[in-house]
């Protein structure tokens, strides 16, 4: 490894922050507002400079726009007009013009990389932080107050294992982690117990994906091979999207419903 790719090296080894996502994504959010600052304050030839480059972004953006509309467009285009007499089993033909045909498994793709789902609970009731941690003393007198113990089920993967206790910030009790879920088939009506795979997407926030904490609302995947579902290719489906659809802390047991 190159010498100067020690950052790398450290993110590959210890991971990233827990709130690395949500402090990105604020950034992002903010990038805007300081464009706009900038803008205002600069003057003179650097304020025509940054103005032509805001100018050719904005073109650049719009040109993107219309070609992924353009790329969108279905129909059928008249048939080109040679000169010659077409014959009689072409003239009820019409030529399709696709500008570019996706198939349905690439765009089930893309769809679970936006997170877009069309689940049965489409907004949850918030958490606050204060009912999702609870504060952990520690210290020869109890003086800090550094740790914090999950207070909700939450889901690891198999081969899970807990940091040294003096380095373990947040922790997730073993009582409260669950493992199967009863996932109901709503188009055949039949509930399975079914093992949980991974936590897919927390609507709370992105470190409780990250820790796998299990709320009304949460994304999990499914082992669903026992049901014998298979693809049109005639492969078995291994995993599956369910979303949760109780409280699991009030329950004791996670109840999900099968996003088919």
């Amino acid at each position: 490894m190159p010498q100067n790719e020690y950052i790398e090296q450290h993110i590959k080894q210890h991971g990233r922050r827990l709130d690395y996502e949500e402090r990105k994504r604020k950034r992002e959010a903010r990038e805007a507002h300081k464009v706009s600052e900038r803008a205002q304050e600069l003057k003179g030839w650097r304020g025509k400079q940054y103005a032509k480059k805001r100018y050719a972004e904005k073109v650049a953006m719009k040109k993107r726009i219309r070609a992924h509309e353009q790329s969108k467009v279905k129909g059928t285009s008249k048939p080109m007009d040679t000169g010659e007499a077409l014959p009689a089993y072409l003239l009820d033909r019409e030529e399709s013009n696709q500008a570019k045909a996706i198939s349905s498994s690439i765009k089930q793709k893309r769809l679970e990389k936006a997170d877009k789902f069309s689940v049965p609970l489409p907004k949850v009731r918030g958490i606050s932080e204060e009912e999702m941690f609870k504060a952990i003393r520690t210290g020869k007198s109890k003086s800090k107050s550094w740790k914090r113990m999950i207070t909700k089920p939450t889901f690891v993967g198999e081969g899970f294992t807990r940091r040294p206790v003096k380095m373990e910030r947040i922790i997730r009790p073993s009582a409260l982690r669950q493992k199967k879920a009863n996932v109901t088939h709503p188009e055949l009506g039949v509930t399975v117990f079914l093992p949980i795979l991974s936590v897919k997407k927390n609507p709370q926030s992105p470190m409780y994906t990250q820790l796998g904490v299990l709320t009304k609302g949460t994304i999990i995947e499914v082992n669903v091979s026992e049901l014998g579902m298979v693809t049109s290719g005639g492969k078995v489906v291994w995993g599956k999207y369910a979303q949760i659809t109780n409280e699991p802390d009030r329950d004791g047991c996670v109840n999900a419903v099968l996003l088919v």
